[in-house]
């Protein structure tokens, strides 16, 4: 069995192992990783020889740390990361490349056809009927998107997003919420096949999933890093926030909002739940606490979103693809069904 995990922000770990009776058998670790001293790395197989194949990736992690000779330096790569690798392997997980991505990029859609299309399209590459999909979303209004569990008077203050014309939904994954105005964020979201996080928990899915974003950060002058549990920072301040959604049709569910601008004011007039972070942390502004990409890089919003493409196209592959008919037409019943309904909008209160 063969699996493959690249420590976001690190190097590549490759497993090759057998499972013999239950217990991992012959294990050979690889990679791109540095490692002090060499037997280091004959002390990690050794390890690994006879667990049970069972283990979660953080138990196999111990059992690495525990037999490692006193005094290893690693870089690039850590005890857990092995045992990712090694679950990876197990789980038969595919990689990146192993999938030809296709690129959606379509113009403004309303905030409710934006939560429906997230279902959509997931629920389609878990069916198998559409490749693994990265989708750049363009809003065509304002919009406060709170998450799977919110509590939507405890979020939002109604009278103000009707004020503002903000439209609230509800998304069908967990986290906090979005303030969002046409121009002013940088939203997409992956539809990949769970395949491509097997052997990882949620938190360590969400890094993985986003190591793409700080490629292309970096490349932007950017030093950007994953903040667990799904936020990703800068020297600067936040960034990003992302949330996940794994489906029963085996799809994973993977969307991120990133700063562009920033209208604090506004937003700390329509969130509730964003006045009390400010309070409690003593903080005069959200300004304070989000650090827009404008600012950061001084780039035209269209400018960042081509170079992030451009980035996960030379990483992965990308081909660029749109919507079908069928597709939209399912979107649209959703919308109308469901991400428009009190029942679904207000399902906690």
């Amino acid at each position: 069995m063969h699996g493959e995990y690249k420590v976001p922000g690190g190097k590549l770990v490759v497993a090759d192992v057998d499972v013999v009776d239950g217990l991992l058998r012959r294990p050979r670790i690889s990679g791109d990783f540095f490692m002090e001293p060499d037997e280091a790395l004959e002390a990690i197989n050794a390890a690994l020889d006879g667990l049970p194949a069972g283990l979660e990736a953080r138990e196999i992690g111990a059992r690495v740390q525990a037999g490692l000779p006193a005094g290893t330096v690693m870089l690039g790569i850590t005890a857990e990361a092995v045992g990712i690798a090694v679950r990876r392997a197990i789980a038969h997980a595919s990689d990146w490349r192993d999938h030809e991505w296709r690129l959606i990029h379509e113009p403004p859609q309303e905030p409710a056809l934006h939560m429906a299309l997230d279902q959509v399209l997931a629920e389609e590459v878990g069916a198998g009927r559409r490749p693994p999909t990265l989708r750049v979303w363009e809003w065509a209004s304002p919009a406060v998107v709170i998450g799977s569990f919110q509590s939507l008077r405890n979020e939002v203050d109604a009278e103000e997003a009707r004020r503002y014309g903000v439209e609230v939904v509800r998304r069908v994954s967990g986290g906090g919420a979005m303030f969002v105005e046409p121009g002013n964020t940088i939203t997409y979201s992956l539809y990949a096949p769970g395949s491509l996080v097997a052997g990882m928990s949620f938190a360590e899915s969400y890094a993985f999933l986003d190591d793409w974003v700080l490629g292309a950060l970096g490349e932007l002058g950017i030093r950007a890093w994953y903040q667990p549990l799904n936020d990703i920072t800068s020297d600067e301040g936040k960034i990003a926030g992302a949330a996940q959604k794994r489906l029963a049709g085996g799809a994973v569910l993977h969307h991120v909002t990133m700063s562009y601008d920033i209208d604090a004011a506004k937003m700390l007039r329509v969130l509730r739940i964003g006045r009390e972070k400010i309070s409690d942390k003593g903080i005069a502004s959200a300004a304070k606490r989000v650090d827009p990409l404008r600012r950061q890089t001084g780039l035209p919003r269209e400018e960042i979103i081509d170079r992030m493409i451009a980035h996960f196209r030379s990483r992965y592959g990308l081909v660029a693809d749109g919507l079908t008919e069928d597709e939209l037409r399912l979107a649209d019943k959703y919308a109308a069904d469901k991400f428009t309904t009190p029942e679904w909008t207000a399902r906690v209160p």
